[in-house]
């Protein structure tokens, strides 16, 4: 399977630094039937950072909404999904590279049955231009 690179939304909220705030966040989402496509949370400046990459924007917000739930504006992320093999994000690192974009992060992870995963950001005015080079959908 080929490695497939698209845009899609993103939202972030700041949370206490605290034991199942993670859970309770999730689970509340989790009830009004909102599917997420990635989930990423680390502390930051003394509370947590979360961000949530929906499977269905709209369906989210209005759930965030409903839970009165703090969310940024919509921002962009990148999803890289494919074969899992030596080297697999080095692709996508190397090009971005190359056209001088600077990755601001990624999460990786092996998902098992030869598949691999990432989410990856870059500075919102260089968005469009890596999308051309990675060949986003």
């Amino acid at each position: 399977m080929a490695t497939t690179v698209r845009r899609t939304a993103y939202y972030s909220m700041k949370t206490p630094n605290r034991s199942g705030q993670g859970a309770r966040l999730l689970n509340a989402l989790a009830a009004h039937k909102v599917n997420l496509l990635a989930f990423t949370g680390f502390p930051h400046a003394g509370r947590a950072q979360v961000d949530f990459i929906p499977y269905d924007a709209s369906k989210f917000t209005r759930a965030a909404r409903e839970l009165g739930m703090k969310m940024s504006k919509r921002k962009t992320v990148f999803l890289a999904q494919g074969s899992d093999k030596a080297g697999a994000i080095a692709g996508i690192c190397s090009k971005l590279a190359r056209a001088g974009i600077n990755m601001v992060a990624m999460d990786a992870v092996a998902a098992g049955k030869g598949r691999f995963g990432a989410i990856f950001w870059v500075k919102s005015r260089d968005v469009r231009r890596a999308s051309g080079v990675l060949r986003a959908r």
